[in-house]
């Protein structure tokens, strides 16, 4: 899968992106990473892409010319791949939208600064707009690794241990459980027994009823659109009863 990034500041999204898990699967060639410097597409010597708005008003807006080059140098003549606009207006990004995005071959990200950018262009290339969450930011570029770094991890090969994306929180609806390694004793805390026992079924259901317990009580809105079985609902029931 290959990513676009028309931006500003590109050495944000590229040393962002090239470390870690997402780093070692484009030198394996399984993700691949292009930045597009909308500067360079700037109309003057100075690097101008940024105008006063219409109608007045504080601070600056990105003027539609210059990403519109940059788009179409990247994209080709005649072409229109899926982009993704980052801005507090758009659609809140989640699991399931990572999971689809990572279906393209291509995907295209805009980061907008200052202001926001001219809508024109807005109407003329993007295909989706998408938010991190309700608040502002200086710039797209953090949002924009959000999204990339969310979307990376379901293509397939990405991930060392394709099990590893299977059982984490939203995956499946619910909150992930509760993780613990070495050493058995840190002040005083205990690793549940259960996870010594060596019985895989005994354990998946433990791990299957934490999570059910840490959604519930972190985020019991996920419960409403989670797939619940009968010892799911049986064990919700019990912590109700608890609570009593």
């Amino acid at each position: 899968m290959q990513f676009t990034v028309l931006t500003l500041f590109p050495e944000m999204i590229e040393q962002g992106f090239s470390t870690s898990i997402t780093g070692r699967a484009m030198e394996k060639g399984l993700l691949s990473l292009r930045c597009v410097n909308i500067r360079d597409y700037a109309s003057d010597r100075y690097g101008h892409v940024d105008d006063y708005p219409y109608g007045g008003g504080a601070g600056m807006v990105m003027q539609a010319p210059p990403i519109y080059r940059a788009y179409t140098a990247a994209a080709g003549e005649g072409k229109h791949p899926r982009l993704v606009y980052v801005t507090p207006q758009g659609r809140v990004f989640d699991q399931a939208l990572a999971k689809e995005l990572a279906k393209e071959e291509e995907l295209f990200i805009l980061c907008g600064h200052y202001e926001g950018v001219d809508e024109r262009i807005l109407e003329e290339i993007a295909t989706d707009r998408i938010s991190i969450g309700d608040y502002v930011l200086t710039g797209g570029e953090l949002p924009a690794l959000v999204i990339m770094d969310a979307v990376a991890r379901m293509v397939p090969g990405v991930l060392s241990n394709e099990e590893s994306g299977e059982d984490e929180s939203f995956m499946n609806g619910l909150l992930e459980y509760p993780q613990y390694t070495r050493p058995e004793v840190f002040m005083g805390r205990l690793v549940p027994e259960i996870l010594k026992s060596g019985h895989h079924a005994n354990i998946a259901r433990w791990r299957r009823h934490e999570s059910l317990r840490r959604t519930k009580q972190v985020r019991p809105e996920l419960l409403e659109t989670a797939k619940l079985d009968p010892d799911d609902q049986k064990f919700l029931q019990s912590l109700e009863m608890e609570e009593i």
